[in-house]
């Protein structure tokens, strides 16, 4: 496994739709100076099976490592998310994608984990028929998305592969 290490300039975070704007007439927001725990880290894993346990204790790592204000729910649902997005590119993309490349984005209010791999298939989260032992994990990474108040999608890359990604706030949904 590669050393994560941040990229340079990104210190914002873009989660598309994910944050109101400004009402009418209102100014907008000055960015306020950076948290420490701040930024964006990117690191790549060979697509074996092996990979999916690094990435979620690098991912794990870092989170604690930058001191990200996340309780333990949100950290089990990150590495959840990563766990499963990391084994379907391990699965489903290996061989057009020897590498898996794992994005850390953290970010003020909120933390997006995302995996990008070269195979130009763009998954949907199907309901997997229940006689089958597997098939569930995209629907399984959206509903932890979805109860933990974040937002997930799955994007095309420039060089024709796929990103898919999940945004999870830091603080509790409003209930």
């Amino acid at each position: 496994m590669e050393t994560i290490e941040r990229e340079d300039g990104g210190r914002e975070m873009d989660v598309s739709g994910s944050v109101p704007p400004a009402e009418e007439g209102e100014p907008a927001a000055a960015p306020a100076d950076p948290l420490a725990y701040e930024g964006v880290w990117r690191f790549t894993v060979p697509a074996v099976e092996e990979s999916v346990p690094q990435a979620r204790r690098a991912v794990r790592d870092l989170l604690g490592r930058q001191g990200v204000p996340a309780d333990r729910d949100l950290v089990y649902a990150l590495l959840l998310i990563v766990s499963e997005l990391v084994t379907n590119s391990v699965r489903h993309a290996a061989l057009l994608s020897p590498q898996v490349a794992v994005e850390v984005a953290i970010g003020r209010e909120w933390v997006r984990v995302a995996v990008e791999d070269n195979h130009p298939y763009r998954p949907k989260a199907l309901e997997a028929d229940f006689g089958q032992t597997g098939g569930r994990g995209l629907l399984l990474v959206r509903e932890v998305t979805r109860e933990s108040g974040g937002v997930c999608d799955v994007e095309h890359t420039s060089t024709g592969g796929k990103v898919i990604w999940a945004a999870l706030p830091l603080a509790a949904p409003a209930v």
